[in-house]
């Protein structure tokens, strides 16, 4: 009797264990999807530089790259990203909350057009919305928010440069 008990408590247990495994997982896998499907993801524009005018620029619709060497010579080229590079960008934006992301970061009372301080601006485009961000360098006011964002703009920019190379080579 004792042993015919153990027997249906470790298989209620066993159970148990797998269900809660289960709905973990469906429900870790859902927390990770963004508010839009990779599937409606239509282009990612992508700028960075200082002051007004941000010479250094990409547009995944076009292909349009462009971007100041070290010479501070203007290079214009035509880059595509792959499929997977761009399903790639969109899960990194999960990860990292880009759509709970404000719309600016800077701090408080920051001259968004300053010829001083480094200024990033994502853009993802979907079939029906778009989440823009405007990300300045010096921002401090959130360490979590700045990590993200850097970290975001650190990933799109070294998926571009690795497709431009495949592209020059």
């Amino acid at each position: 009797m004792a042993i015919d008990l153990r027997k249906r408590i470790s298989l209620i247990a066993t159970v148990a264990v797998i269900i809660i495994i289960g709905f973990g997982g469906y429900y870790l896998i859902n927390l990770k999807q963004g508010p839009y499907p990779a599937s409606s993801f239509s282009s990612l524009s992508f700028k960075w530089g200082v002051g007004d005018t941000l010479v250094n620029s990409y547009n995944s619709e076009t292909g349009d790259y462009q971007y100041l060497n070290h010479r501070d010579s203007l290079v214009k080229t035509k880059v595509k990203l792959r499929a997977n590079e761009i399903i790639f960008l969109h899960s990194k934006a999960n990860e990292l909350d880009f759509w709970k992301m404000p719309n600016v970061i800077a701090n408080p009372h920051a001259d968004l057009k300053s010829g001083k301080i480094l200024r990033y601006e994502i853009i993802f485009n979907y079939e029906k919305q778009q989440k823009k961000i405007v990300y300045l360098t010096n921002y401090s006011e959130n360490p979590a928010i700045a990590a993200s964002a850097d970290e975001l703009q650190k990933v799109i920019s070294k998926t571009i440069n690795e497709a431009d190379e495949r592209y020059s080579n």
